[in-house]
């Protein structure tokens, strides 16, 4: 009788060179959840660079980012930044993230009550591009 091999769906995408989505935790207020819809920091070619999001939860807003691991690879030296941007364009609790670090959570803000966006920046060199997340009132 021949043995079955059994590759699991985990082995399959790690050969493939996929990792699996990992599950965003603003630090310190685990019961946050994403308001609004993604938004997309593009590179001048098109290709995405990162996804921004925006996070309500203990009160507070919290902009988030994460930069994808295919850009990163081919662009390394970036910094990214991560806020919640209210309407009159004033960026929130920004972070800056460490030399090529691809995830950054802003600090929590005090801007339950207008309308925001989760806002992330991405600088290679002198220059830098913006994504933002939907508008949530």
């Amino acid at each position: 009788m021949k043995k079955a091999l059994l590759i699991t769906a985990a082995t399959v995408l790690s050969l493939l060179g996929v990792t699996p989505a990992h599950a965003e935790v603003v630090p310190g207020c685990s019961s946050a959840r994403q308001i609004g819809t993604t938004g997309y920091a593009k590179w001048p070619t098109g290709q995405t660079m990162a996804s921004v999001k925006q996070y309500a939860g203990c009160g507070q807003n919290f902009g988030y980012v994460w930069v994808w691991a295919d850009w990163a690879a081919a662009h390394p030296g970036f910094h990214a930044f991560a806020a919640v941007r209210t309407e009159d364009g004033v960026a929130h609790g920004k972070v800056q993230g460490r030399l090529d670090q691809r995830e950054i959570w802003s600090k929590g803000t005090g801007t339950t009550g207008v309308c925001t966006r989760g806002m992330g920046w991405i600088a290679v060199g002198e220059d830098g591009w913006q994504g933002l997340s939907s508008k949530r009132c």
